[in-house]
């Protein structure tokens, strides 16, 4: 594990290569804790804050668990990571051969989360506001998903486009921004009132929640998506290989 404090690269951009390696290792992968933050930091040669923004970042990400108290440990992997050649929605909805029709779009400016501030890896305190893009979406007969995308500040978006066009097609067609990878966290809970107003079910029935952190060809962070999808419409499906 080793710093360098001569490069370009921040530094705790460097702490969280070195973490994701870490979490990759054979010594780590199965849930094992980090060293305690004073012990990492020494080690790294950086501050604690330096190391948290790293941590906190793979905490967002879904790759490490805060326990209080106790330390932080490898998340053991599940659904997260593992998927490849992901689509876009649009592109998952024509493969299946189901017409999509818009049922709510809302464009707005807000003030990001300390959370999603370190995933686009800004300064909490100083941020500017991110475009945000609310979609309803379904079938034509019923609405099934409601997404919630965050575009990172530093994106040329200025709210004016047209966001009924296939979302990675529009960035890199206008944008020249051609995204390259998606890792992604699934969940499951009750949808409770305002999924369930958005989605027209009942509070008390079941949704799937699919997070996506969605980057570009150079590894910047673009995008942090939420979807709130019906779970009587949406089936997750893994091939895997060995």
């Amino acid at each position: 594990m080793q710093i360098d404090h001569n490069s370009s690269k921040p530094l705790h951009a460097q702490a969280e290569e070195i973490l994701r390696n870490l979490i990759d290792s054979e010594e780590y992968k199965t849930g094992k804790y980090l060293p305690n933050e004073v012990e990492l930091s020494q080690k790294l040669n950086i501050s604690r804050n330096t190391l948290r923004q790293a941590i906190n970042k793979l905490v967002f990400e879904g790759l490490l668990v805060r326990k209080k108290g106790v330390g932080t440990k490898v998340a053991q992997k599940g659904i997260l990571g593992g998927v490849k050649n992901w689509l876009s929605f649009s592109q998952e909805m024509k493969m299946l051969g189901i017409e999509i029709r818009n049922f709510e779009l809302h464009i707005s400016r807000k003030k990001p989360t300390e959370d999603i501030c370190n995933f686009f890896e800004i300064a909490p305190n100083t941020s500017p506001k991110c475009i945000v893009l609310e979609r309803v979406r379904g079938k034509k007969e019923y609405p099934f998903v409601y997404f919630i995308s965050y575009f990172n500040p530093s994106t040329p978006l200025t709210g004016e486009e047209d966001f009924t066009r296939p979302l990675y097609e529009l960035l890199e067609k206008d944008y020249n921004i051609i995204v390259k990878t998606s890792k992604e966290k699934i969940s499951a809970r009750l949808a409770g009132e305002t999924i369930a107003e958005k989605l027209d079910i009942k509070p008390t029935a079941p949704i799937l929640i699919r997070e996506r952190f969605v980057y570009d060809i150079n590894q910047i962070p673009i995008e942090y998506n939420i979807g709130y999808y019906r779970a009587d419409s949406f089936t997750y499906t893994i091939e895997a290989e060995r």
